[in-house]
């Protein structure tokens, strides 16, 4: 099988590797089968798209929509990597699967309006599946509405006509979305269960995707929600897509 690889952009080791590691058992794939590249240490390698059965990309601490002078030297290249990298993506229609970043990248490429009006603090929220994301393949055997991990500050406004809405939540209309039949992105983090939400609460207490004094508040908030569907996609992208 020609192996998948994950686009990582998480500077702190132990969520980086809790991330590496749920994306392996979600997919189900081993290290060889599923090869991890961390952007934020180094330039994005030259990837032969005939050399892979597809990419994933996991979350990350850029925002789109920050403001050039506000980002850092490393976000203004991994930003012109995945430029590139998804001009032969996206013309290719070629097997491509974003948690969280995804959005960010693959909205910006297309032209979406990205911006805070419909962030989210980390906790659980329901999505609910478009009539188009019910017959979507890679959301097959999903229940209509299902519990999802969150936790971004920028989220899509506005899809182009480019981009297929497949899920939304209560709190932000764009939760997964397709471009042409096999590019695909969710706001959501389809890879993570309890352990790797409680991993990343923690780690990110400080960073602003919930005050200072609710640490406690939302660790107890996501143990109580019961979150089993999502990673489903994980597997359901590999079987799809492995060559």
């Amino acid at each position: 099988m020609k192996p998948f690889v994950l686009l990582a952009t998480r500077a702190e080791d132990q969520p980086a590797d809790e991330e590496y590691a749920l994306f392996l058992r979600g997919t189900g794939l081993d290290e060889r089968d599923l090869v991890r590249v961390r952007l934020e240490a180094g330039p994005m390698p030259r990837l032969d798209l005939d050399g892979l059965s597809g990419i994933f990309v996991g979350g990350g601490p850029f925002n789109a929509s920050d403001p050039p002078e506000r980002k850092s030297p490393v976000q203004h290249r991994v930003e012109a990597e995945f430029a590139a990298l998804l001009d032969e993506v996206v013309a290719r229609d070629f097997p491509f699967l974003g948690a969280c970043y995804g959005v960010g990248t693959l909205g910006a490429h297309q032209g979406a309006l990205i911006d805070d009006r419909y962030a989210e603090k980390i906790g659980v929220v329901p999505v609910t599946l478009t009539d188009a994301g019910a017959a979507d393949p890679l959301l097959a055997g999903l229940p209509e509405t299902f519990n999802a991990f969150v936790g971004h500050k920028e989220a899509i406004r506005a899809l182009p006509p480019s981009a297929t809405l497949l899920g939304s939540s209560p709190t932000c209309p764009v939760q997964v979305f397709r471009v042409g039949s096999n590019v695909y992105a969710t706001q959501f983090h389809p890879e993570l269960d309890l352990e790797g939400i409680i991993v990343r609460i923690r780690a990110y207490a400080s960073y602003g995707y919930f005050a200072d004094d609710e640490l406690e508040v939302t660790l107890a908030a996501a143990a109580r929600a019961v979150v089993s569907e999502p990673s489903r996609m994980l597997g359901t992208f590999v079987e799809r897509y492995a060559r």
